[in-house]
């Protein structure tokens, strides 16, 4: 079946844009109406399943080669998972939303189209194939978030937690661009798959892969950048199922996934994940069981999942990667339906907060089925999917031991001694009747909110009983690591592996996590002796409050409403930056000439004059034509140069300045100086004259270097000869300027059409003042007057 994948992505995007006509009839409409193009992703992608299990598909879009702009997409194992989640779970939520925002929400419009919208680009972003694609989906993923999260600005909560989300994953975003760069230059491709089956050599590219790890941590609510996570809560409960359970929070995840088995063997990949994701684990667990609100207990939750997912991709090995892929589909299985019972038992009831639910498990007893079925995945008891990706896990860190093996495989249980505690905690919560608490009222929740919970949490117990499907994706998946053993390249996921060091491994998570949770006051004890004003969020407040007064500093130091300030602090920056550049790595050319042809010396010398007698002269107007003079005689080198079309637009700016000054100066003192001012400075003067002068020795130097530090045309100068004849034009600049660049050469038309247009309004408008103060002296006040005046 061909691959319109890109068709696919921007039909997300076309779609979510004409949303807002559909919901102005009906808001469940347009909720049910977005829900379709997911659904039939979904169906699409199970109808190259077969392909996807073999050698994937792909498609690549020729936009700019020789600019390595050619995106790419593919459908292979892991795409097909995250297709499952991003569009089959996007489908289920829109559904739910339907019935959760009800018919006359105001906020339904705007999350039916940005839901919808932010699917497609988490569609992109997960079966992009080159680095550069994924950049672009990435960025527009946290700013669908941003605006998700942030809801219509009313709130503060909503407003602040949109903030952090935005500032730490774009943040993480930028430092993995230059990665990108850094790493695609290194490997002379920007291809992903290409880049993992022959990866480039270096310290460049190690440099790359930790500026690509801070994107990747940012993005997945890693230590020490998971703050952002919990208080997004703040956004509706159907968002948080599909950003932060399902779909936006698996993007750093992915990133990991698509480069690890290309990368898995180094020390400065496996090492930070590995670390930092076991740190994760183990904080969002722990923090999960002080929670009293439901929601930020699954958000705490799914930190600790996502370290877990962290851990299990960053490390390679064969059994580690069928893992990995089997808790990545298990963990949007079962903290989907998770979140879309915190939504229903808020819409029910009016709370979240554990100590004020009480009985609910006793009126609702399908809610708690629900419930008990994706809990049990989540805590890895047998016959779920969670169970199989747990235990695949313990088994890969402890059947080849060794010291490294037994430190990861005993974090990752006290990791899951954590995960069951707050498993019971929210079933507890949530359901459980509690002594001094009185029972609360609870409407029937609709069939609308109810079917989608339930679809998810089935299919977790459905693949887990049926373990093939999910190990034949998982087994392609991993079949880019070698396997170091017989044992690693015949393992598969099974219900029974018999009596085995990772089933005992299950089994004491399930105790501790039954035993931890019923000593929970203890825990909660254990809990304020351990609290400490030093926190991740305490961390990120410091840290943004800094860079506030460093920007009220700096802006109070550079912006003093000063000409000459502003001027200086240009030309400075100027000097340090580029200037240092130069300094360590020009190179001034051997065979530069001193004259290109005699016509430049004159006209150089009309340059320099006027510009010496520009601090000399008193008079606006002298001043104005002296910098006329400049800009003619810069036009005129570009003639002598060989760059007409240069030269015509130097002269028309020139012009055109020159008509906009002098109608300007008409209205100010014919002189510069005032009477009543004090005497300039000398010493201010000399700092003046001293970095005026550096810059302009600097640009100076700077053209005559750079333009000599190209030994060869590029490669675009050769395409651009070579079919400049089908253009029609006469030469290469014509071809250039009317073809090649055309839409470059309309915006330059603009600037001088805005230009004009600007000219021609103070002409016409002085002419209107001064007829009008002419009327006025003449004593002609009248309408008609006016009238006359104005046509």
């Amino acid at each position: 079946m061909e691959l319109p994948l890109l068709a696919l992505v921007l039909a997300h995007l076309v779609l979510a844009a004409v949303l807002p006509l559909v919901s102005r009839r009906s808001r469940r409409a347009a909720f049910g109406v977005a829900a379709i193009l997911p659904a039939a992703t979904l169906v699409w992608g199970l109808a190259n399943l077969r392909a996807a299990l073999s050698t994937g598909l792909s498609e690549t879009v020729s936009w700019a080669p020789a600019l390595h702009l050619e995106p790419s997409f593919r459908l292979d194992a892991l795409g097909l998972v995250m297709i499952v989640l991003v569009s089959g779970l996007g489908a289920l939520i829109l559904v739910y939303s339907a019935w959760y925002f009800g018919k006359d929400s105001r906020d339904a419009p705007r999350n039916a189209a940005l839901l919808l919208a932010f699917a497609g680009v988490m569609l992109g972003l997960v079966l992009a194939d080159d680095l550069l694609t994924l950049y672009v989906f990435w960025e527009l993923t946290s700013i669908a978030s941003f605006l998700l999260v942030g809801q219509g600005g009313v709130h503060r909560a909503n407003r602040r937690a949109a903030v952090q989300a935005l500032l730490v994953t774009v943040f993480g975003g930028l430092s993995m661009l230059l990665g990108i760069v850094f790493l695609g230059e290194a490997a002379g491709t920007y291809r992903i798959s290409e880049i993992v089956a022959d990866p480039p050599p270096g310290g460049l590219v190690t440099a790359a892969l930790v500026l690509i790890l801070l994107g990747a941590l940012t993005k997945s609510a890693q230590f020490p950048f998971h703050p952002w996570l919990p208080a997004a809560m703040a956004a509706p409960t159907p968002v948080s199922a599909y950003l932060h359970a399902a779909s936006m929070v698996k993007a750093g995840v992915v990133l990991v996934a698509r480069l690890s088995p290309g990368f898995a063997g180094r020390p400065g990949w496996w090492v930070p994940i590995v670390v930092l994701g076991l740190v994760t684990m183990l904080i969002g667990g722990w923090r999960a069981q002080q929670e009293t609100d439901l929601k930020r207990l699954l958000a705490f939750g799914t930190v600790s999942q996502l370290g877990f997912l962290m851990v299990l991709f960053g490390a390679g090995g064969r059994i580690a990667e069928v893992a990995a892929l089997t808790m990545l589909l298990a963990h949007g299985l079962f903290k989907a339906p998770l979140f879309m019972v915190v939504g229903i038992v808020d819409k029910i009831t009016g709370t979240r907060d554990v100590g004020k639910l009480s009985g609910l498990g006793r009126a609702q007893p399908a809610l708690v089925v629900a419930s008990v079925l994706a809990a049990a995945s989540m805590a890895g008891i047998p016959l779920l999917l969670g169970f199989l990706g747990k235990e695949a896990a313990f088994e890969a860190f402890l059947h080849p031991g060794g010291v490294r093996g037994w430190l990861v495989g005993l974090g990752l249980l006290v990791g899951s001694v954590f995960t069951v505690a707050y498993s019971v905690r929210f079933l507890w919560g949530a359901f459980a009747t509690k002594p001094g608490v009185d029972v609360v009222d609870a409407a029937r929740p609709a069939a609308g909110l109810m079917a989608p919970t339930w679809i998810s949490a089935l299919a977790g117990l459905v693949l887990g009983c049926v373990p093939a499907v999910t190990d034949a994706l998982a087994q392609r998946y991993a079949a880019a690591y070698p396997a170091a053993d017989a044992v690693e390249s015949g393992y598969h996921l099974a219900l029974w592996h018999g009596l085995s060091l990772p089933l005992l491994f299950s089994v004491l998570a399930l105790a501790g996590g039954a035993l931890l949770h019923r000593q929970r006051a203890r825990v909660r004890a254990v809990h304020r002796a351990l609290h400490t004003p030093l926190s991740a969020q305490r961390g990120y407040e410091l840290v943004v409050g800094g860079l506030e007064r460093l920007a009220v500093l700096v802006t109070g130091r550079v912006q003093a409403g000063s000409l000459p300030v502003y001027l200086a602090v240009l030309l400075l920056t100027v000097l340090a930056v580029p200037g240092t550049a130069l300094v360590l790595g020009g190179e001034w050319p051997r065979d530069q000439p001193w004259i290109g042809a005699l016509m430049q010396i004159p006209l150089g010398l009309i340059v320099v004059v006027a510009s010496l007698a520009l601090l000399r002269v008193r008079r606006r107007f002298t001043a104005v034509l002296l910098v006329g003079a400049v800009g003619y005689a810069i036009g005129g080198l570009f003639v002598v140069d060989g760059a007409p079309d240069l030269a015509l637009a130097q002269f028309l700016v020139e012009t055109l300045t020159m008509v906009a000054f002098v109608f300007v100066l008409r209205r100010l003192p014919a002189h510069f100086d005032n009477p009543r001012a004090p005497r300039p400075n000398r010493s201010v003067q000399a700092r003046k004259a001293v970095i005026a002068s550096a810059a302009g020795v600097f640009v100076a130097i700077a053209g005559v270097v750079l333009s000599g530090a190209r030994q060869e045309p590029p490669s675009a100068s050769g395409d651009f000869i070579a079919l400049a004849p089908e253009t029609g034009a006469d030469n290469v600049i014509a071809a250039i300027l009317v073809d090649f660049r055309a839409l470059d050469t309309v915006g330059e038309i603009t600037v001088l059409l805005i230009a004009a247009a600007g000219t021609a309004s103070l002409v016409l408008a002085t002419r209107f003042d001064r007829r009008r103060r002419d009327g006025v002296r003449s004593g002609a006040g009248s309408p008609e007057h006016e009238e006359e005046i104005l046509g």
